[in-house]
């Protein structure tokens, strides 16, 4: 492992109770920096902020990601715990399950879109006016492979993906001069929890897809996050960083 410098840097991290996000909140400690965790499971949240917790300084919220009123009051209760936000990693996500788009249920499809597309906007309408104060910021989006390409039977969760890297754009030119920096990663699928919500045949269509023939390692992300996350990471905005074992063309 390089070693990373984010001493005194303060990192939340969404879905930080499992898979990247507990990878990233184990990369940001190891790198000298704080976390704090904001999961939808109090149970699993409980149970990394007790792992981690002997590496380094470790909050906890459960948040709704898709409501205006627990990410806020989550915000609110990182900032006065730690006495700032210097890092937003926007990773929690769901896949929704799999199938055709006319089969998808709407609510199953809004869902989706709700979790990994309108849960990244309320975090970062909560935090951003905090990072302009201090005039400074990393903001890191979890996208995916599929958000550019477009994986055939989850098409809410493409679709989800491919907003996320719209808004990283977005955001970044609005932030350009203030001292924050927006990127997001796209990676091809990590062998995580979240398979338990896909059919195999999908995971088998993923891995078949990338040239390396295997998975990607969650540490393999924490990585990536971490160097985004860290100052050495000063004129790269509004980029979209592939983490796809080759699979990526563009």
């Amino acid at each position: 492992m390089n070693q990373l410098d984010l001493n005194g840097r303060v990192a939340v991290i969404t879905g930080g109770a499992r898979g990247i996000g507990y990878a990233a909140a184990e990369r940001v400690l190891a790198s000298g920096g704080q976390v704090a965790l904001w999961d939808i499971d109090a149970a699993r949240l409980a149970e990394a902020a007790h792992k981690l917790s002997a590496a380094g300084e470790v909050s906890t919220a459960v948040v709704e990601l898709t409501d205006e009123a627990s990410v806020g009051a989550a915000a609110k209760a990182a900032i006065a715990r730690h006495g700032k936000v210097d890092i937003l990693v926007n990773n929690a996500g769901i896949t929704g399950g799999n199938g055709k788009l006319w089969e998808l249920d709407p609510a199953t499809w809004r869902r989706v879109v709700d979790v990994n597309l309108i849960g990244p906007y309320l975090t970062c309408r909560a935090l951003v006016p905090h990072m302009i104060e201090r005039a400074y910021g990393r903001i890191v989006n979890i996208a995916s492979i599929a958000g550019k390409e477009g994986n055939p039977n989850a098409s809410h969760y493409s679709a989800s993906k491919a907003g996320l890297i719209g808004m990283t754009k977005s955001l970044a030119k609005e932030l350009a001069q203030a001292g924050i920096l927006v990127n997001c990663i796209t990676p091809a699928a990590a062998k995580t929890e979240i398979f338990d919500q896909m059919k195999q045949e999908h995971i088998d269509f993923m891995l078949s897809k990338i040239p390396m023939n295997r998975f990607l390692a969650v540490e393999e992300a924490a990585a990536m996050i971490g160097w985004l996350a860290s100052e050495d990471c000063a004129f790269s905005t509004g980029a979209v960083f592939d983490l796809s074992g080759g699979r990526a063309v563009y």
